[in-house]
């Protein structure tokens, strides 16, 4: 037996109060909605529009029935034998005959504290992932799901998904006091729930949004955001405690660039893309085999266009739903961890695209970027660019770069487009921009950001690599804050990758005309933690890939990538290649298809390949070509200005162990018999590298293995050696011990 519908008068709501909830732009409608204790019981309302009929159920009890306000959709009823507010469900009945029993949202207590709110606005809350967004969660044993978004120029907001038909009047949300987050626990919801916010602006019609913090999505072209608990139990533990103690600067680092989407596909199956999991192997496998000690993987923060090669982000805490779930790509990290392979990820906090589901116009102003287009949009690349000056703001990428770090193991971000931030006037003509309050082209608020940024990954994830993509001749980027740098670990050499490209490029009969293009970077080698990056960019847009840049025959254009690869590994710098470098991808890189592993059925490229391996065995064998990358003490150079004969020549020293290595290049194509090279001792100089052995695909010209060093001065050292120098080569020598 049911209780009869008891009101109280006028629904004990204030008319505009009333209005504000019908109209979906109440802040607090839990002021309103739930149980609330009164001097005559406790009062329960629920508001379920479209249902017939809806009854309060308490355990040991009948069920009360609540009244409708009119036609409102608003629901009430008065318990007079209830002092205190108890726990109890919703029953609502409708029309089709259809009852849907919940437990009521607007019964709960925030899930958010004061501390979080306060540490939120004022950008220092660096876990503030773990509160804001979705997630799975308890109160008073009560299973549910605790939503909480950052809308605060929104006049209401509402929780829509699959468990409310997308219904906006369903699950409102409260704003908490003057934070600007909203916030709403719904028991009950089934595992995976797919969601967004429905955000109601002063003006115009309600918009859906993606969660900011999702931490997973749905997969492309669908947009909306799932709740997600992680299960993952990492067996990295071992990588993990090394990682802490590790020096970078002072290690070997060989980094191979990767697209997951297009790295390899299974032909059998429409070429279609491998997931993590599918990946996992397979990249271990090789990535180990060929010697490189990390993978630095293309974004894979969630994108909605595969043509934006992860670079527009539009779900920054979610991993892109393409390949597979947050857990699928934790086992990817984890996976590369226990094979002995570190992973960094390409990270993009500059700009983000305009795709009306994700960050822009987010509660209808500019929140998450600035609403003057001569800071908030990007001419280049048509995209808005983040408002580093906001706390907010920099709380939400700080945090997400730490999440990265720390909940998927990520050993680094290479950190996309830094000169984009750095500069107020990048990419805009006179007139485009607004100077700093100093009148100056330096974005004073990024600069901040960057600074604090390295900070707190530093601080809190000690031996990762903070990574700078940064093109212009800014001071002490790869420096610490202390000293006044930007506090980055390490610095893109795009100078050097021009230069060399540009070198190589060139035919050469003309090369020595360009010799400063091979020389001239060494005037600034150490002013910066280098890494010296071959990546994507240089293989895609017409640029043609590394092979097809060489000039000359075929014989020469392997010849010429042999030479460059030695050259670039025994030069001060860590290394980076794209995928299909190593082993001669003839075409530009397209990221809808896998690389052409098929050439690998021909000898040159096998070859290739078969040099960059070695590459990569010597060098991180050999402290000579590492240890010292940061210090000018560990490098002399013999033979800078031999332009004519396109011949360089130079000293890599390891300074703890004194372990000492020559590398000489000839990048013409005629062989040098002959040939004087100054030695800094005496001894046998053993030949560990030839670039032109027939093993590599060469003509197999050398010196026999070894070399004896002559008390004949040359270059300015005390010794020399006669060499032959192989054409289009590079030749590595161990110096002798003791």
């Amino acid at each position: 037996m049911e209780h009869e519908a008891r009101t109280t008068d006028n629904g004990g709501v204030a008319p505009e109060e009333l209005d504000r909830l019908l109209s979906l732009r109440h802040p607090n409608p839990h002021a309103i909605l739930g149980a609330h204790p009164t001097p005559a019981g406790v009062v329960v309302r629920a508001f379920r529009p479209d249902a017939r009929q809806v009854s309060v159920i308490a355990a040991g009890a009948p069920p009360w029935r609540m009244g409708q306000l009119g036609e409102t959709g608003l629901f009430e009823v008065l318990i007079g034998d209830r002092a205190e507010v108890f726990p109890y469900e919703l029953r609502a009945q409708y029309g089709d005959g259809g009852v849907v029993t919940v437990r009521d949202p607007y019964a709960f207590l925030p899930t958010i504290g004061d501390l979080d709110l306060h540490l939120w606005n004022e950008g220092r809350h660096e876990r503030v992932y773990e509160k804001l967004g979705a997630h799975q969660h308890e109160i008073a044993g009560v299973a549910g799901v605790a939503f909480a978004v950052w809308a605060p120029n929104a006049r209401g907001v509402s929780v829509v998904g699959d468990f409310n038909g997308w219904d906006g009047r369903l699950h409102m949300m409260r704003e908490l006091g003057s934070s600007g987050v909203w916030e709403l626990f719904i028991p009950g919801l089934p595992p995976e729930a797919r969601y967004k916010f429905e955000l109601r602006a002063l003006t115009g019609n309600p918009t859906l949004k993606a969660d900011p913090f999702a931490t997973a999505v749905e997969v492309p072209p669908a947009t909306a955001s799932i709740v997600h608990r992680s299960t993952y139990k990492f067996g990295d533990g071992e990588w993990m405690a090394a990682r802490a103690r590790r020096d970078a600067l002072g290690s070997p680092l060989a980094i191979y660039e990767v697209h997951l989407g297009s790295w390899r596909r299974v032909p059998g199956e429409g070429h279609r893309q491998l997931t993590y999991r599918e990946i996992a192997p397979l990249l271990a496998d090789y990535a180990s085999d060929m010697g490189f000690t990390h993978v630095e993987l293309m974004p894979v923060m969630e994108h909605p266009f595969s043509g934006s090669w992860g670079y527009q982000v539009t779900g920054y805490f979610a991993p892109a739903a393409r390949w597979g779930g947050p857990d699928d790509f934790k086992y990817l990290v984890d996976h590369l961890h226990q094979r002995g392979i570190g992973v960094i990820l390409d990270w993009v906090p500059a700009h983000f695209p305009t795709d009306a589901f994700a960050l822009g116009r987010f509660d209808g102003t500019a929140l998450y970027e600035h609403l003057d287009a001569r800071k908030g949009f990007h001419p280049e690349w048509d995209t808005y660019i983040f408002n580093f000056g906001r706390n907010e703001v920099r709380n939400f990428l700080i945090a997400n770069a730490l999440y990265w770090l720390g909940e998927y193991h990520a050993d680094g971000l290479r950190v996309d487009a830094v000169a984009s931030m750095l500069y107020l006037d990048y990419a805009r003509r006179n007139g485009e921009w607004i100077p700093n309050q100093y009148g100056g082209r330096e974005n004073l608020e990024a600069i901040d950001f960057i600074k604090a940024l390295n900070e707190a990954a530093y601080a809190n994830h000690p031996g990762i690599m903070m990574i700078a993509e940064e093109s212009t001749d800014w001071p002490a980027v790869s420096r610490p804050t202390y000293l006044g740098g930007l506090g980055f670990g390490f610095k893109w050499d795009m100078g050097w990758m021009h230069d060399t490209l540009n070198y190589f490029a060139t035919d050469p009969i003309y090369r020595r005309y360009h010799q400063r293009d091979v020389t001239f970077g060494f005037l600034y080698a150490w002013t910066e933690n280098f890494i010296l990056p071959l990546s994507h960019d240089e293989v895609a847009h017409g640029k043609r890939s590394m092979l097809s840049k060489m000039p000359g025959d075929r014989w020469r254009q392997f010849a010429n990538l042999r030479a460059l690869y030695a050259y670039m590994w025994a030069r001060p710098g860590k290394k980076m290649l794209f995928m299909g470098g190593e082993f001669g991808q003839w075409r530009e890189w397209n990221h809808d298809e896998s690389l052409d592993w098929d050439l690998l059925e021909q000898p040159e490229h096998r070859q290739l390949q078969s040099l960059v391996r070695e590459l990569n065995r010597i060098y991180r064998a050999e402290p000579a070509l590492w240890e010292a990358d940061a210090d000018p003490a560990g490098f002399h150079f013999v033979d800078a200005d031999n332009a004519d004969d396109n011949v360089i020549a130079f000293i890599r020293t390891a300074p703890k162990s004194g372990r000492r290595m020559l590398c000489v290049c000839n990048f013409s194509p005629v062989a040098r018999y002959g040939y004087r090279v100054g030695a800094p001792s005496a001894g046998v100089y053993r030949e560990i590298l030839n670039t032109d052995s027939v093993y590599f695909g060469g003509g197999n010209l050398g010196n026999g293995g070894a070399i004896a060093a002559v008390p004949v001065p040359h270059h300015g050292l005390g010794h020399s050696l006669t060499l032959t120098l192989p054409p289009l080569a590079a030749l590595w020598l161990e110096l002798p011990r003791g």
